[in-house]
Order: structure tokens, then C-alpha cells, then sequence
């Protein structure tokens, strides 16, 4: 196998994977009903994969390049990022949570763009595990605080006649 093959076999290895990962923490987002489903979180991830496979086949070594990079994208990627965050008419504020994935797929790419495959696959189980079993926690502890608060009322209030 010659030398050029084995770049680019590495080059599609990682677009692929951060499209992937992308996909996966995009498909979460979707099944929620939420403003950037699969497709934007695939499309930031291997955007910022691509931007990091660029930048190291053009800057090779340079850290300073490679920390410019970084940086754009990143503050990049928070424009986007705002676009799905909302502030209703109840004062509630939504969208966090996606533009958050939005901006970790962003860095996900950036790993998988890197070859940083352990640190990535372990940020995408990480992020996985927060966004399916977190929801119930986050449910959970609602749950609890309002019964607690619900008793709290109760018991202030006068007897019934």
C-alpha cells in the first residue's frame, strides 16, 4: 500500500467518525423535538474535523496554527450555538442543552480531526450517558422537590371546616 493511500484512508477514517459521533448525539436531540437535530450536529462535527485535518496538513507541528484554529472554531461554533436558545414568553430560557451538543460535537470533530480517537469516544459515552439517564435525574429531583414542596403547603394550611 503506497503512502498517499494510507492518508487518505486516515483523512476519510476521521471525517467519517466525527460525522458519526455527530450523528449520535444529533439523533438525541432529534428524538427530544429539539431546534438542531441530526444533520446540524453531523454537519458541525465534521466541519470542525475538517477544519483540524486542514490545519494539521498545512501547519504540521505548529502548536500556535493549530491553537488559532481552535479558537475560531470554537467561538465559531457559539454563534450557532445561539441560534437554538430561546427566551419564551414565560421567562424560561430553552436551548441550552442543545446548543451545548452543538458546541460538543464541534470539539468532538476537532478530537476526531486530531486522530484523538480514546478522548473522543470517551466524550461521546460521556455525553450519551448525560443526556439520556440525566433527563431522569434532572426529572426525578423536580419530582421530589415539588412533593416536598406540595406536603410544605399542606401542613401551613388551615384545617378544613
Amino acid at each position: 500500500m503506497n503512502e498517499s493511500w494510507m492518508l487518505y484512508s486516515d483523512i476519510a477514517l476521521r471525517l467519517t467518525l466525527a460525522v458519526a459521533g455527530g450523528s449520535i448525539i444529533g439523533i438525541n436531540r432529534y428524538l427530544h423535538h429539539k431546534a438542531a437535530g441530526m444533520r446540524t450536529h453531523a454537519l458541525t462535527a465534521l466541519g470542525a474535523a475538517l477544519a483540524t485535518v486542514l490545519i494539521i496538513d498545512a501547519a504540521g507541528s505548529d502548536a500556535q496554527a493549530f491553537s488559532r484554529v481552535l479558537q475560531g472554531l470554537v467561538t465559531g461554533i457559539g454563534f450557532l450555538g445561539a441560534g437554538v436558545i430561546l427566551h419564551n414568553a414565560d421567562d424560561r430560557v430553552q436551548g441550552l442543552t442543545t446548543a451545548a451538543s452543538i458546541w460538543l460535537s464541534s470539539i468532538f470533530g476537532i478530537a476526531m480531526g486530531r486522530g484523538a480517537y480514546a478522548a473522543a469516544f470517551i466524550a461521546i459515552a460521556l455525553a450519551l450517558f448525560i443526556l439520556v439517564v440525566g433527563k431522569f435525574v434532572e426529572h426525578a429531583i423536580v419530582d421530589r422537590l415539588q412533593a416536598k414542596h406540595k406536603k410544605n403547603i399542606k401542613s401551613d394550611s388551615p384545617p378544613r371546616l
